[in-house]
């Protein structure tokens, strides 16, 4: 059962399709990125400074790794996945593993033309991530982002900022 219920949540309804970016240049992509906000999973509820690092593996998978502060204790937490990179897409359609053999929708539908900031999408549009290079962007780049995620079909309202980023809470 528990199998049955995780692929119907991978499974895509028959939306309108979610177009990612042209290409993603892997290599570049690599490293650390700072949540800047997220429809979260969750895993990631409550997360305090949270970031994702990517790293490339021989074997053209990318090891993915999802660290954060415990509220509760201040303890931090890392979950790691492994994320598939689908064939024909310019590196940007990847297939998350979480669960052999589970593969969840992780599209990269934005980056902006410097590199540091992306939006990470889902095509059943049920989570998202808003991640930067550095801890925090700035109030008029985070709404333009939160604008082009509802022009994506998303509930911007489950939208929740990071501790990296509350501060600027109002523009949501």
């Amino acid at each position: 059962m528990i199998v049955v219920f995780c692929l119907a949540g991978c499974k895509d309804l028959g939306e309108e399709n979610m177009v990612p970016i042209k290409y993603l240049d892997i290599k570049e992509f690599m490293g650390v990125w700072y949540v800047i906000a997220s429809i979260p999973t969750f895993l990631e509820r409550g997360a305090i400074n949270p970031t994702e690092k990517y790293s490339l593996n021989p074997d053209g998978t990318v090891s993915t790794e999802f660290s954060y502060l415990r509220q509760a204790d201040g303890h931090e937490r890392n979950f790691k996945s492994k994320a598939f990179i689908k064939k024909g897409t310019g590196n940007a359609v990847w297939g998350m593993q979480f669960l052999w053999p589970i593969k969840a929708d992780y599209r990269i539908v934005y980056l902006s033309p410097d590199k540091r900031v992306v939006v990470i999408a889902r095509q059943k549009r049920d989570y998202l991530w808003i991640m930067s290079r550095e801890k925090e962007i700035n109030e008029d780049e985070l709404a333009v982002l939160v604008n082009f995620s509802k022009d994506l079909g998303y509930d911007v309202s489950k939208i929740e900022l990071s501790s990296w980023q509350r501060k600027l809470k109002e523009v949501i």
